[in-house]
């Protein structure tokens, strides 16, 4: 009689399913949403860098002010690029299951592969034009390169998890109710000049500060331009008020998604 397989062999061929089930629809999201067409799936990347480099170019051919007097290019860089990150997680999330109830008839096809999918393509968009962006302007004079890159990197995942929890749980609460949909989008837009995007926090009033660093956002951000600032400008985050915020943030989505994944009727 054969031996019944490992269960690290049994968990092994799982992760592998999975593994290959995210691909297949990480490259089904990137055909459904780029096509073939033009410049097909570069689309990813290009639009969040026109963006960016759109809100570049108007601050400093207008010199606005951000509070400081930090490079206007490398201020934009970081703020824009950080908003573009958690900002169009929860919008593609949001819906998504519903988009694709008809693919639940297959058994290896989870409820949080699709979430996975999408957050991973918009992970990858907003970090290859973040990365191309910076090296570009880095190489053509228009900025310095960061002071730290390890902060950049670490602020920049610290994001990267608050925007991939926020949008699970916002999309798996979207399954309940239509009502979510409506709500986020002027709630993002409230919360996108709250975001730190253009400010830093040392430049704002005692009492002003207070409130902006309720916001868990704003402390991924100024980690960001700390790492791209260090000793140019002071940025004020603290850690240990993000990081247990993303926890919670991300225990209260898991919890959503498993009760949402209970009740998936596929159509």
């Amino acid at each position: 009689m054969a031996s019944a397989p490992s269960q690290d062999t049994g968990w092994n061929g799982r992760l592998q399913v999975q593994g290959r089930v995210i691909s297949a629809l990480f490259r089904r999201e990137i055909l459904t949403r780029f096509g073939r067409h033009n410049i097909g799936f570069m689309w990813l990347f290009v639009e969040p860098m026109l963006f960016t480099v759109g809100v570049t170019v108007l601050w400093t051919a207008t010199k606005s002010v951000h509070g400081s007097d930090l490079p206007i290019v490398a201020f934009a860089l970081a703020g824009y690029s950080s908003v573009l990150l958690w900002r169009n997680m929860p919008g593609r999330c949001i819906g998504a299951l519903r988009a694709n109830l008809a693919l639940m008839y297959h058994r290896n096809i989870k409820v949080a592969d699709i979430y996975i999918a999408r957050l991973l393509l918009e992970f990858g968009g907003a970090t290859i034009s973040f990365a191309a962006l910076g090296t570009a302007f880095v190489a053509s004079g228009w900025m310095a390169p960061p002071e730290d890159i390890l902060t950049v990197i670490g602020g920049w995942m610290l994001i990267a998890w608050f925007g991939s929890a926020l949008a699970i749980l916002m999309g798996a609460l979207s399954h309940q109710s239509e009502l979510v949909d409506k709500l986020w989008h002027p709630f993002s837009y409230l919360l996108f000049p709250l975001s730190g995007a253009a400010f830093m926090v040392a430049a704002l009033p005692i009492f002003a500060q207070e409130i902006v660093l309720w916001i868990p956002i704003v402390h991924g951000v100024e980690m960001v331009r700390d790492g791209f600032f260090g000793s140019e400008a002071r940025a004020i985050y603290d850690l240990g008020y993000l990081i247990p915020f993303n926890l919670a943030l991300s225990t209260a989505a898991l919890v959503t998604l498993r009760y949402v994944a209970r009740r998936v009727v596929p159509e």
